[in-house]
């Protein structure tokens, strides 16, 4: 029995109110999610929170789960809304500093806070992730996909193969599609 057979088994029993079925899933796939999570929110703690959020929006939804990708390609997609909603949210928040200028390491730092990036290399940095996100963001589904578990979540061209049901040749060729087009969407702002 393949991996995904045993999910969507267990999905089925998650679905029919077996709540130790889905805990099992939460298992198999904890750590994976919070790799994930961790790579757009870099403080531990709170990546363990907005993990243990994705998997309560997953179990709230799973009755409107419907097999039609893998499990965990769903939950990777909730589990990628998630971690983006909170940094949307948390960018929302005021910075606090607390800083005590006369003492002369903190105004050191601050200073240092101030000048480590200039406005105008800040600004072409977010002008290249915003270029980057809306090109994969105009991908096919299928090659949105393969990119962002191959990039972002870093599984390998078999596990990709598995997550999304198709062969290995597939998932290399979308890969390469995916890059070639993101290249192309971002080539003029890099030169």
């Amino acid at each position: 029995m393949t991996q995904e057979q045993i999910d969507r088994q267990l999905v089925r029993k998650a679905q029919r109110g077996d709540r130790a079925a889905f805990d099992m899933l939460v298992i198999k796939y904890q750590q994976k999610i919070v790799k994930l999570v961790m790579r757009y929110v870099r403080d531990p703690v709170e990546a363990l929170d907005v993990s243990q959020e994705a998997f309560i929006k997953a179990y709230r939804a799973l009755p409107n789960f419907r097999g039609d990708s893998a499990f965990y390609t769903w939950l990777y997609r909730i589990a990628i809304n998630t971690a983006k909603n909170y940094l949307v949210a948390m960018q929302r928040r005021p910075m606090e500093y607390d800083v005590d200028l006369q003492d002369p390491e903190q105004a050191d730092i601050a200073a240092r806070l101030r000048d480590d990036d200039s406005p105008e290399g800040i600004a072409q940095r977010e002008q290249l992730r915003e270029a980057v996100e809306k090109a994969i963001a105009s991908l096919p589904e299928e090659l949105r996909t393969a990119i962002t578990l191959r990039e972002v979540d870093g599984l390998s061209y078999e596990e990709i193969a598995q997550a999304m049901d198709c062969p290995v040749g597939t998932v290399r060729s979308r890969i390469f599609r995916a890059r070639e087009a993101i290249d192309s969407s971002i080539r003029p702002l890099v030169e």
